[in-house]
């Protein structure tokens, strides 16, 4: 009887001890089941959000929207005796969408005018060779002088220097290679467009495409202290095909006056070409907050016409140009590019520049020459507006002047700004 007890006793305990065990075990492989799921789950959100970003990067959206004011008098208004004119308009109205997809990138910008409508920018960019160039096809910038690579959102005065405008075709069809090599701080870049610039239609008297071989060379190099150092040279041969230069090379510091100061053909005629080269070199010295940069260009026009006595003149100008951050940032180098972008993050803070700038189209009986100076104040009120003010002061001479601005030989300009980029 006892040894039947006993062994009732044992069989109950074992009894216990299986069904503790198994209820632990269930519960350790309930708990096990639910970290999984848990673990699977973050792993499909973290999914969902890597291809929703994925989609985001092949298209963004975005624009810029610049609203201008202009006062000037003197030669800028000559054909009204000098008097003071002032127009308020859109600089800039653009829209712009971009992305990216592997190795390729693109962007197009819409830039809208009274009525119009125009591809300003249409480009494709593959950067998929290792150590190898980024190729850029499509209406892309031309990789010529330092001041005209930079962006409208970037520029320390309104307006870009005579010589800038007066050298740069901006965007134009075409294809072109670039690349940076970091160790060293030399990039270069080459590039292949239509010639439509300039007044240039793009095609010769027998249809055949006219063509600009541009090329740009740069290096820079970080110093101690916060500074930096970028030299460069750039050339371009343009094609023209027999038609005529267009007479007037650039404003002279402010966007919309009614006399352009830089005429070529003032007191004179326009010529026909059969092609021109260009070249300038280009240095900045960077210094934490302070940033001085300068240019020199020429163009060498050679005419259809061997007899002309344009053939084989020569243009050139110049500008210096130093702006300061007085709230204490220090303007981003983009290296890849060879140019300056304003502050990264920058926000409530002021910046002043100043610039001396000559353009000189003359030639012994026909022309104008430029000389402006330019003062501006800068307010960034977050990194995508910003507001400007510009104070310009041009002297104009050579032999066009009387033909260009009679007595009016030099003018002032106030000018204005409004920057927002959404």
């Amino acid at each position: 009887m006892k040894k039947l007890s006993l062994g009732l006793l044992c069989l109950a305990a074992v009894s216990q001890a299986n069904a503790q065990s198994d209820e632990a075990s269930s519960a350790n492989q309930n708990s096990i089941s639910l970290e999984e799921r848990i673990t699977s789950l973050e792993s499909e959100l973290a999914s969902l959000k890597a291809d929703t970003e994925a989609d985001n990067k092949w298209l963004n959206v975005g624009g810029r929207l610049q609203i201008d004011f202009n006062a000037f008098d003197g030669a800028y208004n000559a054909e009204n005796d000098g008097a003071t004119a002032t127009k308020l308009f859109p600089r800039r109205a653009r829209i712009s969408v971009d992305g990216e997809r592997g190795d390729f990138e693109y962007k197009m910008i819409l830039e809208f005018a009274d009525e119009t409508a125009e591809i300003l920018l249409l480009r494709f960019e593959y950067h998929g060779f290792e150590n190898g160039p980024t190729i850029k096809f499509g209406k892309i910038r031309e990789d010529i002088s330092l001041a005209a690579l930079s962006s409208s959102k970037h520029l320390a005065l309104i307006e870009r220097s005579s010589v800038a405008n007066t050298m740069s075709p901006y965007f134009r069809w075409g294809v072109a290679a670039s690349q940076y090599f970091e160790s060293t701080g030399l990039r270069y870049a080459f590039g292949v467009h239509k010639n439509d610039a300039f007044s240039a239609s793009g095609s010769d008297e027998d249809g055949a495409m006219t063509l600009a071989y541009t090329g740009r060379l740069t290096w820079n190099t970080p110093l101690a202290d916060g500074q930096l150092v970028h030299l460069g040279g750039w050339g371009s041969y343009r094609e023209f095909g027999g038609d005529e230069l267009g007479a007037r090379f650039a404003r002279a510091g402010i966007r919309e006056p009614n006399t352009r100061l830089v005429d070529y053909a003032a007191g004179g005629e326009q010529v026909a070409l059969d092609h021109l080269s260009q070249y300038g070199l280009e240095a900045a010295y960077q210094h934490d907050s302070l940033l001085v940069q300068s240019e020199y260009a020429v163009r060498d026009i050679a005419t259809q016409n061997p007899a002309s006595i344009l053939d084989g003149e020569s243009y050139q100008g110049y500008y210096v140009e130093a702006s300061y951050m007085l709230t204490g940032e220090t303007k981003e180098y983009k290296a890849g590019a060879g140019r300056f972008n304003q502050p990264k993050g920058v926000a409530d803070a002021w910046e002043i520049a100043a610039r001396a700038s000559s353009m000189d189209a003359t030639s012994e009986f026909q022309g104008t020459k430029a000389e402006s100076y330019t003062l501006g104040v800068s307010y960034y009120i977050d990194t995508d507006t910003k507001i400007m003010l510009n104070g310009v002061h041009s002297k104009v001479s050579g032999p066009g002047t009387a033909a260009l601005v009679g007595n009016e030989t030099s003018g002032n300009a106030l000018t204005a700004r409004f920057h927002y980029d959404f």
